[in-house]
């Protein structure tokens, strides 16, 4: 079984806190093309999800949690964590802390 954290995409560009990679001058006609051929659909709603996986975790787990439980792992935090958009996989990420919120850096693009 495996955990996820989940993130609705909004409408609302003040909503979300994508921040792209640096763009060179050359890649800039190519992008250009790309955002016209994504334009029809840019705004359509997806669920993007973190998974945390916990292999063993079971019903008797479950019906354990409290508030404040701590639900143990053996990922390590060494090893990426997989990002699904609608389900399928789409990158792969390290957790990362700022401040009082924890933020998702993509490391790997299949």
């Amino acid at each position: 079984m495996a955990a996820a954290a989940s993130a609705v995409s909004k409408n609302s560009a003040s909503s979300r806190a994508v921040t792209p990679a640096p763009e060179t001058a050359e890649r800039k006609p190519d992008r250009d093309r790309e955002a016209q051929r994504w334009a029809p659909v840019m705004n359509l709603r997806c669920q993007l999800t973190v998974d945390l996986p916990l292999p063993g975790f079971c019903v008797r787990d479950f019906v354990r949690l409290r508030p404040g439980s701590v639900v143990g792992t053996q990922w390590r935090v060494t090893h990426d964590i997989p990002v699904r958009l609608n389900g399928s996989l789409i990158a792969w990420a390290e957790l990362e802390g700022s401040g009082n919120r924890i933020g998702v850096r993509l490391t790997e693009l299949p």
